[in-house]
Formats: structure tokens, sequence, C-alpha cells
């Protein structure tokens, strides 16, 4: 796993299952969660309450995975530039804290919708009001992880650029993807009108990013360590 091929497939398989996985959380949480209605939306969690918990279970995989994905990918491409390297798996590290601690909220909707104590306690529209603020915390808190979501591909990118594993214009790809992220998150927080209307354009340009990257790593993977380490290693030799 240590070679160049090895360590791309690794990153690839790694980063597949990151996409799988937050993709999976995300259809499951937009089936279930009904945005302004608390009582549809408790409803729902408490009669999926299952589907809920495998949506949780997907998304904290992937957090690890994206962790891992970063991790070797450092391996890969260190000898690039290992502070570029490095602020990618910082931005990595910090989106998978934010994801994971923002676990909690979904953890406890599903908790308020499916105990009778709660109910209770408050009273079922206060009870169903409570599950609908930790399901938006939830989904806000995924939000702000998304900053970061986008930020490790502007280090990536340029790492992919100057390695010579790939195409430079993959790269510009990357950096491309982290724009559209980064138009995503602030377009939704100022301007949550306009920012629902040119979500689905901001993050096409993140997914064909980032999918094509899995499949260069997946089907193209690098053999030998780039042409820029094989001219550094000539000169030494010569």
């Amino acid at each position: 796993m240590s070679t160049p091929r090895g360590l791309a497939r690794t990153a690839g398989l790694l980063y597949l299952i990151v996409a799988s996985s937050t993709i999976f959380a995300g259809l499951v949480n937009s089936r279930i969660v009904e945005s302004g209605n608390a009582a549809a939306t408790a409803g729902n969690i408490e009669a999926s309450a299952t589907l809920y918990r495998i949506g949780f279970v997907s998304e904290l995989v992937g957090a690890t995975a994206f962790l891992l994905t970063s991790m070797t990918l450092y391996l890969l491409l260190k000898h690039v530039n290992q502070m570029a390297a490095a602020a990618m798996v910082v931005f990595v590290a910090v989106s998978v804290a934010i994801q994971t601690l923002n676990l909690l909220n979904q953890n406890t909707a599903l908790t308020i919708a499916t105990s009778q104590d709660y109910t209770t306690a408050f009273g079922q529209p206060v009870a169903a009001q409570l599950t609908m603020l930790f399901a938006d915390m939830q989904s806000n808190g995924f939000l702000i992880a998304q900053t970061y979501f986008g930020l490790w591909l502007l280090p990536l990118g340029y790492l992919v650029m100057k390695s010579g594993y790939f195409p430079k214009a993959l790269g510009v790809l990357l950096v491309i993807g982290c724009c559209g992220h980064l138009v995503d998150v602030f377009s939704r927080f100022l301007a949550p009108d306009f920012g629902a209307g040119i979500s689905p354009f901001a993050l096409t340009f993140a997914a064909v990013a980032e999918l094509s990257f899995i499949a260069w790593l997946l089907v193209k993977a690098p053999v030998t360590y780039g042409r820029r380490r094989t001219a550094v290693a000539g000169r030494l030799d010569g």
C-alpha cells in the first residue's frame, strides 16, 4: 500500500465510501425531516427510527473514512509540498470534528421523538418543536462543516496540479469545486432564499470535481512518484 498506486487506490476507495455514505445519510434526512413542519418531522422520525439510525451511522462512517482519506493522500502527496499536504489534513480534521459532534443534534432529535418521557413531560406539540429544533441544528451544523469540505479541496487541487500524477485540469476542477462548496454555504446563510435556488448549481461543480478525482484515483492510479520527484532524483543521481 506504500506504493503510489496502492496509496492512490486506497484513497480512492476511502473517498468513495465518504461519498456514498454521506449521500445516503443526506437522502435519509431529506426524506424524514420536513422543514418548517415540526409535527410531521417528529412523526416521520418516530415511524422511521431505524432508518434514521442507519443514516446516523452512515454519516459517522463517512466522517471516519474522510479523515482516513486525507491521511492517505497526505502520504501520497507530501513530497510535493508538505505544508499544503498538512493544511489539507487539518481542514479535513476540523470538518470531521464538527460533523461528528453535530451528530449529537441528530441523536437528540431521535431521542425526543421516540421517547414517551418527553411527550409526557412537555406535551406532544412542545416535544415535536424540540425535535424540529435539533433536526434544524443538525442541518445547520452540517452546513458549517461543509465550509471545510470545500476548503480542503484548495490545497488538494494545488497538490494535484504540482504533483505530476494527475492532469492539471483535474487540480483546477478541484479548486472550482472548493468555490462551489463555499458559494453554497455562504449564500444559504447570508441569503437563504437565494441560496436555496443556487445550491444545486454550486454543488454540481463540487460533485463533478470530487467524483472525477475519485474515478481518477481508482482507474488511473499513478505508478511512480510523479514527474517532479523523478526529475529531482535524476539530478541527484547525476
